[in-house]
């Protein structure tokens, strides 16, 4: 059986996942890379370093977001979202966006060398010396959501 998703499961799917797939589109070029995220308040919050998916959200903000849930081929959840990237500058909204992050994906750490910085860089002292943490946030301006099984 193939449904819709009400605004209330694909809020809920959207605060129970910890990845997603983020879109961005620039000069012709489509990128699609998964990121760690936190959602709230019809708002997702990630943190990035330097790099393409960056420079390309900084040129057009306009940005598509999906999360799923499969439990196998025949049973899924789908939502996907779309929205405007805005760079995080107010120093409190940062330091909220960045507990909140690390809150939801410290418990997905396995190792004690492990930390949430990871894919930017090995060593999270250097975060903020040798390289620049962009933290950012995805308002959602609509979103849609499928299901398939009972």
């Amino acid at each position: 059986m193939l449904g819709e998703l009400s605004k209330k499961q694909i809020d809920a799917i959207l605060e129970r996942q910890v990845t997603g797939r983020l879109g961005c589109h620039d000069s012709g070029l489509t990128y699609v890379v998964p990121i760690n995220y936190v959602y709230k308040d019809g708002v997702v919050y990630a943190h990035s370093g330097p790099g393409k998916k960056i420079d390309m959200m900084r040129k057009n903000p306009g940005v598509c977001f999906e999360v799923d849930e499969i439990e196998n081929i025949f049973k899924w959840r789908c939502v996907i979202a779309w929205g405007r990237f805005e760079e995080v500058k107010d120093i409190e909204e940062q330091e909220r966006a960045m507990q909140a992050l690390i809150h939801r994906i410290m418990p997905f750490v396995e190792t004690p060398a492990g930390h949430p910085s990871h894919g930017i860089t090995s060593n999270e002292y250097d975060l903020g010396t040798k390289i620049d943490l962009i933290i950012y946030k995805i308002q959602i301006t609509k979103a849609t959501g499928r299901f398939e099984g009972s």
